[in-house]
């Protein structure tokens, strides 16, 4: 006959909860040592933030404060270094729209800036002039330092400098026959759109219904100009003013003359 094999009893439960708690406490310290010799190697001077590099071809973010947002981290164990804080530092300088920050072994940073470029001045409610970039966003920076002084001047509610900029690009090429630069490119809280000319002009857009707001007020800037010049040739005037909210055609003020015509319509 074969022998049987005995069967360990299985230990009380008492014993295996008893047995869990030592091996999760085990556990427990040989982390905190493990986290305790981590942070006391990142402390060691061999492992000590030596040199920072900033490139990206930085134009208009000045030299001093890029040097002040960078000192803090010097002389920072290259392991304990905060990446996100010292990115937050680096965009809060004027002019720099995005820092992308790295470590490079064994004892680098490199700093990667994306400057704003300026396309317009955005004039905010309470009376600040500030900046818009390429991306539609308004940021901070000292206004002098644009070298291009024919910035046009965008207004408009809070939040809405990207639907302005996307107007204007759409207007831009549209009264470009008119030979006269837009100046200023407003639109009201209630969605009316207003352009200023160089040349003296004011231009009432209207509104445009959501989703196709450009397309309407481009098909009605589009109708003005084929037709406007004829009637400044026929006056022999200075356009002032010209209103296309009208629902058939627009009305216009030449300098010493005030008249309404509907346009025909195109072939």
């Amino acid at each position: 006959m074969a022998a049987r094999t005995a069967r360990p009893e299985p230990l009380p439960a008492d014993v295996r909860l008893t047995n869990a708690v030592a091996d999760a406490i085990f556990a427990l310290v040989a982390l905190v040592l493990l986290a305790a010799a981590f942070a006391w190697v990142a402390r060691q001077p061999a492992f000590a933030l030596r040199e920072l590099a900033v490139d990206g071809g930085i134009v208009r973010a000045a030299e001093p404060a890029l040097r002040a947002a960078a000192a803090p981290y010097l002389g920072t164990g290259f392991f304990a270094l905060d990446l996100a804080a010292m990115r937050a530092a680096f965009e809060a300088v004027p002019w720099v729209r995005q820092a992308v920050v790295r470590r490079v072994w064994p004892d680098r940073v490199r700093v990667t800036l994306v400057e704003h470029e300026a396309v317009a001045l955005w004039a905010g409610d309470d009376g600040n002039e500030r900046l818009v970039n390429t991306h539609g966003e308004v940021f901070e920076a000292n206004v002098g330092d644009v070298e291009d002084e024919h910035l046009p001047r965008f207004e408009g509610p809070e939040g809405s400098a990207a639907r302005v900029l996307a107007m204007y690009r759409v207007l831009v090429p549209v009264l470009a026959p008119m030979g006269a630069r837009i100046e200023t490119l407003r639109v009201s809280a209630r969605g009316s759109w207003r352009v200023a000319l160089d040349s003296g002009a004011t231009i009432e857009l209207g509104r445009g219904q959501w989703p196709d707001e450009a397309a309407e007020v481009r098909a009605r800037a589009e109708r003005f100009v084929r037709t406007v010049d004829q009637v400044a040739r026929h006056y022999q005037r200075r356009l002032l003013h010209a209103d296309l909210r009208h629902a058939d055609g627009y009305a216009v003020r030449f300098e010493g003359i005030t008249t309404t015509t509907t346009p025909p319509t195109p072939r």
